[in-house]
This record gives C-alpha cells, structure tokens and sequence, in this order.
C-alpha cells in the first residue's frame, strides 16, 4: 500500500499541529485577535496570492499531461479572475485600499515562504511543488474545519473575522481542498520511501514557513514597512 497526503502530516506532526493551531488562527478564531495583526495578514496575503499564481504558470511549464496542464490553467484562472478580486473587495472591507496594496512591501515572512515555494518547484517536478504548496491550500480548508470544532470558536456577527472562517469552509473551497487531496493521494501512492523522504523533507519546510506567516500576523513583523 502506497503513500497518502496524512502520511506527510504524520511525518511532520508537532510542526503541523502548530500550524493549525496556531495563536493567530485561535484568537481569529475567538474574536481576540487585534485588528492591526489581521490587517497587516491581510496585506501581506494579497502579495502571497500574486505568487501562488505564478506558482500555478510554474505548474503548467511543469505540467507531463494534458490533465495536469489544464488543472494548472483552471488554477491560474482562479486566482487572478476571482480570487484576488475578492481578496482586494476584502481588503476594502477593512480599510485597505486598492492603490495600498499595489505599492505594498513585502515582508520577510512573505519572501521566505513564497521563494521557497518557488524554488522548489523550479527544481523538482510537479509533485514536488503541489507538496511545497499542499500546506497553503490544504491547511486553511483543515483550519476552517478544526475551528468549527471549537467550542470558543465565535460565529456570526459577534466575530469581526467570521467572513474569513467563511471564505475556507465555503463549499467552492472545500472542493479545491478535495480535488488537490485526491491528486496528491493518487500520485504518493507510487512513490517510494526515499521519495516519499525528500517530499516529507518539503512539506516540513514548507509547514514551518507558513507558521512563520501567522507569527508575521501576530507580531506584527515588518508592519512598519506599509505605514
């Protein structure tokens, strides 16, 4: 019996838990999170979104079949025609322009993770960059998910962040998370267990980059470069 994408979780547990556990998707979570940190996320996640598109133009070069260049290309078109444009109306929500964003620095957090995400997939193989990315796609639908387990998870009106929890619990969300599992499942199956090592290796990597991204949230960490 082959690999699935649980075995990559398994093998990086406390790294993975920590991830979507974290202080920031807790105090989301619970309406304790202070609103500059979600602000200063919110920016730095539109700058993220830009390069999870060219992640997916990446895909499509990196793409050995027809199906897995069309599923690069519906990708693509997902972020650029819907996602950012929701991202930016939900920027405005909170007070953050248009013209903001488009002249917004990047922060560390942002650099290392986007990068790594980047350069991995520049010098593996299409497995290699779904894996890099698997912890950004997969992890928020896992996020949405554990925090509707919560008992302190607040819902509705009485939590300023709901329409984030929202957005990845969204059916249109969730069926994204699916499909990217059910590719990932088919394709570790066939690995072995040297491979399924080196991916383990990036998805660990990866994990602890987008703990970094919270922290970036919850500190405020190169805030003041969008001042």
């Amino acid at each position: 019996m082959g690999y699935r994408f649980t075995d990559l979780t398994t093998a990086c547990q406390d790294d993975w838990r920590a991830y979507i556990e974290h202080d920031f998707v807790c105090q989301l979570g619970n309406a304790t999170l202070p609103e500059a940190s979600f602000r200063h996320y919110l920016k730095q996640d539109y700058l993220f979104l830009i390069h999870f598109a060219r992640a997916y133009a990446l895909a499509a070069y990196k793409s050995p079949t027809l199906a897995d260049l069309r599923q690069a290309h519906e990708g693509l078109k997902a972020i650029v025609d819907v996602e950012l444009d929701l991202h930016v109306g939900f920027c405005r929500e909170w007070g953050i322009s248009e013209e903001d964003l488009a002249k917004l620095p990047e922060a560390r957090a942002t650099m290392a993770y986007t990068r790594y995400v980047l350069d991995t997939g520049s010098r593996g193989d299409l497995l290699d960059l779904h894996v890099a990315l698997a912890p950004c796609l997969v992890g928020y639908g896992e996020i949405a998910n554990w925090l509707n387990d919560q008992p302190s998870t607040l819902r509705g009106a009485q939590n300023p962040f709901d329409a984030w929890i929202a957005m990845y619990e969204s059916e249109e969300f969730q069926a994204a998370m699916q499909a990217e599992l059910e590719w990932l499942n088919a394709r570790l199956a066939d690995v072995t267990p040297a491979r399924f090592a080196e991916l383990a290796k990036i998805f660990r990597e990866a994990t602890r980059l987008e703990i970094d991204f919270w922290q970036m949230g919850l500190s405020l960490t190169d805030a003041e470069l969008s001042r």
